[in-house]
């Protein structure tokens, strides 16, 4: 075994690599960029050294200072995690050529398994099904159109380089095609610098399932069964599931075995994914399961692997790397249970998943459950990188304990200031369609309208209200309670939540559960978090609720433009002003016809989440 380990990476993968390498007694040797220098990565590790800025680009992806921090250390085995630097072919040769051990895919698997066209027509000379399309080297418009026509409508027009959602088009009918196939290229150009494109099949109730595959330098190469990701959002997975629902025992050996033989096409060595795409519109069958694509490095969904095998993955990674047969052949490889893993982001659902950043004031994970995060309370989330606060692993017996158990793990999330999904994966954890496993890849774009929850329920008003109430006084004069001169006392309230105003009623049978901090009392309630207090006197005639023309920001940020000055008449859904945080826009539109009121935003100011920008005041008014 290697005495000493550099991880080329950061946050919550780091950590996990450092927990099993101290395990095996190997010191670990942390890279951070000037950005994550307090994060607690680089406190757990033995030795750290600071590579750069905080733009991955000039620190993480930085081959040479990753390889500089290695030989002033002394590093004898690199790990690059997942993301960044993994699945660089050219990083893993100069790792070699350094002397240093690469517990990576070899190089020569990394260059055949990253092009999508190369990668397939290695399948099918492998024996290995892949999605009826074309993969051809002609690359000419009227090829690909002739092509499409033969695959029949609707296809997908995927960038031969792509990856993560970008360069990929649907497209439903022949006289859209070469827009979308301009449109296609344009956007593999500019993300991969190559614009070349295949033809698939689109695939109408697409599940994505994987196959965790393992080789070593001896021959060997095993599987560690399967994980359904289709439950996803624009093409990044939310929650994976081991094993896949619906899938049979002759199922689950047919496409396991294809994935082995997949593997050892490439000569594979390490951990590796094998990604295929179901037709699940009939059930789930062998002869409609195609091979989609293969990660060459670890996933970010391994814990449920781990979970279901009560294998370490990573320890599995290093012992290869040391050049030491698999732990376990395939015989001696066993499942037990379900497993679950939800992905926590620091992202706002309920507009429009926008990207929150800030410092985790108030940070409450479950302790019931494995909890995989790279951020503590205190820790900053940077506009920099990746948001994911934390990864929740839940494991049961079967499918609906382990569900169960999920729900009351991301309920029982607490983030503050900083937005979270949380609130999100609690619902999906107990949507009837979900715990029906009646998934495909489109689940949340059917389903997300519903499960942003953009408004509290009345439960979370009168929440508020008890929380409040237990701090207002008993005058029974008091503007905060419905004082009447004749007839018995009004137990109703007017409550601030999240910036707009309700009438809720403070109930003694509700238990509130609210934090205060600062000058903020927060309630959280089933993984939500929703800012509370009691009305400026102002205020309590005027209501600032939905519908009442008061437009507020969104998210913090710089206002980019203002389209509007007070006393313009607007139509509803023009544009009022746009406000742009992380390279991301969002417009804020008139909420009907009207007359703009109070302006109090303009170009160049920063506002924050919440803040009051402008009002627009209905015709009727």
């Amino acid at each position: 075994m290697m005495e000493s380990l550099l991880i080329a990476n950061r946050g919550e993968i780091a950590r996990r690599i450092i927990r099993t390498a101290k395990m095996l007694g190997i010191r670990t040797i942390a890279v951070y960029s000037e950005a994550d220098a307090g994060l607690p990565f680089v406190r757990e590790a033995d030795e750290a050294i600071a590579i750069g800025p905080a733009p991955a680009r000039e620190s993480y992806l930085s081959e040479a200072r990753i390889l500089q921090a290695a030989r002033k250390t002394g590093a004898a085995a690199i790990h690059p995690g997942y993301g960044f630097l993994s699945e660089n072919a050219e990083f893993a040769e100069a790792v070699e050529k350094a002397g240093i051990i690469w517990v990576g895919a070899p190089p020569a698997a990394i260059r055949a398994m990253g092009l999508k066209d190369a990668a397939k027509e290695l399948m099918q000379a492998a024996g290995v099904p892949v999605t009826p399309g074309y993969l051809g080297p002609d690359q000419s418009e009227e090829r690909l159109t002739a092509e499409a026509e033969a695959t029949g409508y609707p296809v997908l027009i995927k960038a031969v380089a792509g990856g993560g959602g970008k360069g990929m088009r649907r497209v439903d009918r022949a006289q859209d095609f070469a827009e979308h196939l301009a449109a296609c290229r344009r956007e593999a150009a500019a993300s991969f610098g190559d614009d070349r494109v295949l033809i698939e099949r689109y695939i109408s109730n697409p599940r994505h399932i994987e196959v965790q595959v393992f080789a070593d330098k001896h021959g060997n190469c095993v599987h560690l069964f399967e994980r359904d990701c289709s439950l996803q959002r624009r093409h990044q997975k939310v929650i994976e599931e081991a094993p896949a629902p619906g899938l049979d025992a002759a199922t689950r050996a047919a496409i396991c075995d294809a994935a082995v033989k997949a593997a050892r096409a490439v000569n594979y060595v390490g951990a590796g994914t094998i990604e295929f795409i179901a037709d699940a519109s009939a059930g789930l069958h062998p002869d409609r399961i195609w091979f989609m694509e293969m990660n060459t490095r670890l996933q970010v969904e391994h814990p449920v692997t781990e979970t279901i095998t009560g294998e370490d993955l990573v320890l599995w990674q290093l012992k290869v790397a040391a050049g030491e047969p698999l732990p376990k052949m395939q015989n001696e490889i066993v499942r037990n249970g379900w497993a679950f893993e939800a992905r926590l982001y620091a992202e706002n659902p309920a507009a429009g998943y926008l990207p929150s950043t800030g410092r985790l004031e108030h940070l409450k994970l479950p302790q019931r459950v494995r909890v995989d995060s790279g951020v503590e309370q205190g820790d900053e989330i940077t506009a920099f990188y990746d948001p994911m606060i934390a990864k929740i692993i839940a494991h049961g017996p079967n499918r609906e304990a382990a569900l169960s158990k999920l729900a009351a793990a991301c309920a029982g999330v607490e983030v503050w200031p900083v937005r979270s999904n949380a609130g999100l994966l609690a619902r999906i954890a107990v949507e009837p369609d979900f715990r029906a496993a009646r998934i495909d890849t489109g689940f949340l774009d059917h389903h997300g309208e519903s499960l942003a929850a953009k408004e509290p329920d009345e439960t979370v008003i009168d929440r508020a209200a008890t929380a409040l109430s237990m701090g207002a006084d008993d005058d029974p004069w008091s503007a905060l309670r419905g004082f009447r001169i004749a007839g018995p006392n009004d137990n109703r309230m007017r409550v601030r939540i999240d910036g707009h105003l309700y009438w809720g009623r403070a109930r003694p049978d509700l238990e509130p559960n609210a934090v205060e901090m600062d000058e903020t009392t927060v309630l959280f309630d089933a993984g939500n978090a929703w800012p509370i207090g009691l009305p400026a006197a102002s205020e309590v005639e005027a209501n600032h609720g939905p519908g009442d023309g008061a437009i507020l920001s969104p998210m913090p940020g710089l206002v980019i433009s203002v389209d509007v000055a007070e006393g313009d008449r607007v139509a509803k859904g023009d544009r009022l002003l746009t406000v742009e945080a992380m390279k991301m826009e969002h417009t804020l539109r008139a909420p009907f016809d009207g007359t703009v009121g109070k302006l109090q935003a303009s170009t160049g100011i920063r506002v924050s989440e919440n803040q009051l920008v402008v009002t627009v005041v209905k015709e009727e008014d």
